[in-house]
């Protein structure tokens, strides 16, 4: 019997090393594709605001998982999801349909075809809402992550539009899926516009308008937080880097501030 409860003890504790072990690999392949040489110097410039590995571990990635990227614009998270993803798992790319007309669609087609070694297996998806969602079968997807976006689709359709957006992801993710969300967040004291022209939206609007298409809330975080941002720019988060649009007008005031207060919310499809 003791044999036996000692047998027992030795393959519990190896099997608990080989999960740490396998846990401390896939940190490793994040670390690497965020160290990559082929992510540009400007990207990385900006790891120190937006916490590339903090932020997918907290959504809880894994490199064998089928993430979509909903509108990657030019490609600062797919630098890093690409390589990361790119031998046991997949990228889907969602964004608007290419077209030479758009400046955006050809240069970020033209950035996956400079390297395919990174970004070689990448799909692409089209994601134009509130018409086209045409970037995973339904069920088929682990994870959706989204970056500073909600503040666009609500601009252009307000809830109506957010919720076609929240249902099409919902529907995209295997049960037990998450949806991972950074998005500039204003305070709740302060009023939130229809419209969200300031760039920022509530966190608590945010929670409410995923909870209402089926999600439960998680987790959330202030992995991306930054006190130093009181949402009351002149212009909006834009204000702020790295878009500083109101050019040398309170410069210095802007960069000391840095990049926008965000929130970090966790969702799970039941």
């Amino acid at each position: 019997m003791k044999r036996f409860i000692l047998a027992a003890g030795l393959l519990a504790s190896s099997l608990a090393g080989l999960a740490q072990a396998a846990d401390k690999t896939d940190d490793a392949l994040l670390r690497s594709a965020i160290a990559g040489t082929h992510r540009s110097s400007a990207n990385v410039a900006r790891d120190r605001w937006r916490h590339p590995y903090e932020t997918l571990t907290f959504f809880g990635i894994k490199p064998n998982m089928t993430v979509v990227e909903l509108t990657p614009g030019g490609g600062w998270y797919t630098e890093i999801l690409a390589p990361y993803l790119r031998d046991n798992g997949k990228l889907i790319a969602a964004g608007a349909a290419f077209d030479p007309a758009k400046r955006s669609t050809v240069a970020f087609r033209q950035k996956l075809d400079a390297n395919p070694a990174v970004f070689g297996k990448v799909v692409q998806g089209v994601f134009e809402p509130p018409s086209t969602y045409n970037f995973a079968a339904p069920g088929s997807v682990d994870m959706v992550v989204t970056f500073r976006n909600l503040h666009n689709w609500i601009e252009q359709g307000g809830d109506e539009e957010l919720k076609g957006v929240f249902k099409a992801i919902y529907t995209s993710l295997k049960p037990g899926g998450v949806l991972g969300i950074e998005e500039h967040r204003l305070p709740e004291a302060m009023p939130q516009d229809a419209k969200a022209s300031s760039g920022y939206v509530h966190e608590s609007y945010v929670i409410r308008m995923a909870e209402s298409a089926g999600f439960r809330l998680a987790a959330k975080s202030d992995i991306n937080a930054n006190p130093n941002d009181k949402a009351d720019h002149k212009g909006g988060v834009w204000a702020l880097p790295p878009t500083l649009t109101n050019g040398d007008r309170d410069r210095d005031t802007y960069r000391a501030i840095g990049e926008s207060d965000r929130m970090t919310l966790k969702f799970v499809k039941p």
